[in-house]
């Protein structure tokens, strides 16, 4: 078996207590089967605890107040002070850890939803780099489609090599990647990946910008022409020239079909809508342009670049189970978006902005959408299925 992880990976330590968004409260834990046999064999006054502090159908541990029933007044964990860590569900063991699958590898990672990971991953100023470990265990996966995989691992190969290639504008690389991403699925789409080999070379370094420009040129979009349409017709091109407003507004209120997770997001995100876009375009434009000037260049750029980075690595390889990997794309594109969006309404609120505050955002949006599956698929099935997200009003937002 084959493990890849990021350079950064081992570095993370948790810091119980100390975390002031415990992730022992506000959503439910599930336990693993191991763990639920092991517990249900405990005896004594602990053990009767844990058959009543545990919610047998679901396999979940009860909630009292929003945390969970073994989460003390000082935020530790009454089953790792009892019984030790061993005896942790597999959930909590993992977390923040986040582990993908495929035939003979498997992909590691931290989730942005610990706000110690988070600032973990945003934090590392200098390129991801990726590790790999091997062991003697094997697996097989009867339908597995290995040769997809094979593509899948060298476009994202290649979208990570873009992203991190720092003689670019970051906008350049971001828009890139989802150029590619949709004439990849071009390739499924036609049973013609064979051709990814093609596409590749054309995004290969010495070609790049003269790619994704000539993407845009295509529809008669030019970022040097101030953002003019001249030429284009029809809906698609009409919905390829709206503003960056109009796209944050239409991503921001996906955020709304999700099921809430945590008791306290549909507040802070109403609170957050109303703050970025409340006032209307003009006003949101002239927050924007003190937000930016409010940030370093290079930093603001850093930010893109890992929350990308770390996007693309975890979820891009697994449209081997889907078929889609432009979908795995737009999931990163429209995540990294919105959390500078969200971000810019915590500058708004507070004034300032750092680590601290990007790596909150991040938080924020990914303890909501990547802790649910369902809410994962909703997200991508509606970057896929409105053109409002289309790839060139994507990349114009992007871009533009």
């Amino acid at each position: 078996m084959l493990y890849i992880f990021p350079h950064y990976y081992r570095q993370f330590q948790c810091i119980a207590s100390e975390c002031r968004d415990t992730c022992c409260a506000g959503w439910e834990i599930m336990i693993d089967e191991g763990s639920l046999e092991r517990y249900r064999k405990v005896k004594g006054p602990f053990g009767n605890r844990l058959h009543n502090s545990i919610n047998w159908k679901e396999g979940s541990f009860k909630q009292y107040h929003h945390r969970c029933a073994f989460l003390d007044e000082d935020n530790l964990c009454d089953i790792y002070r009892e019984m030790g860590p061993e005896h942790l569900c597999r959930t909590c063991r993992r977390y923040p850890r986040h582990m993908e699958e495929f035939e003979g590898v498997r992909e590691v990672s931290l989730c942005l939803s610990c706000v110690e990971a988070a600032k973990l991953i945003l934090g590392c100023k200098e390129p991801v780099r990726f590790f790999a470990m091997e062991d003697d265990r094997e697996e097989t996966y009867g339908d597995f489609d290995f040769f997809l995989y094979t593509k899948l691992a060298d476009a994202r190969d290649l979208a990570l090599e873009i992203l991190q290639d720092r003689t670019m504008d970051i906008q350049a690389r971001t828009g890139l990647c989802l150029a590619m991403a949709h004439d990849l699925q071009g390739c499924i789409r036609r049973d013609r990946l064979y051709e990814a080999d093609s596409l590749f070379k054309r995004c290969k370094r010495a070609d790049r910008e003269a790619y994704l420009w000539e993407r845009l040129f295509r529809k008669g979009l030019s970022p040097a022409e101030g953002g003019k349409n001249e030429g284009c017709t029809g809906k698609e091109t009409q919905s390829a020239c709206q503003s960056r407003y109009e796209m944050a507004k239409h991503l921001f209120a996906l955020l709304a079909e999700m099921e809430p997770l945590k008791k306290d997001w549909p507040k802070l995100r109403r609170r957050m809508e109303q703050s970025l876009y409340g006032a209307g375009n003009e006003a949101y434009g002239a927050a924007r342009s003190r937000f930016l000037a409010s940030m370093e260049k290079e930093e603001l750029s850093r930010y893109r670049e890992q929350l990308m980075v770390y996007f693309v690595f975890t979820y891009f390889c697994g449209a081997v189970y889907n078929g889609n990997p432009y979908g795995k794309m737009k999931l990163a594109v429209a995540g990294s978006f919105l959390i500078e969006e969200m971000a810019q309404a915590m500058w708004q609120e507070k004034g300032s902005l750092g680590l601290t505050e990007m790596a909150e955002a991040a938080h924020y949006f990914s303890r909501e959408m990547e802790h649910s599956d369902e809410n994962k698929a909703l997200f991508e099935k509606r970057l896929l299925g409105s053109p409002d997200f289309g790839l060139y009003p994507l990349l114009w937002a992007i871009c533009g």
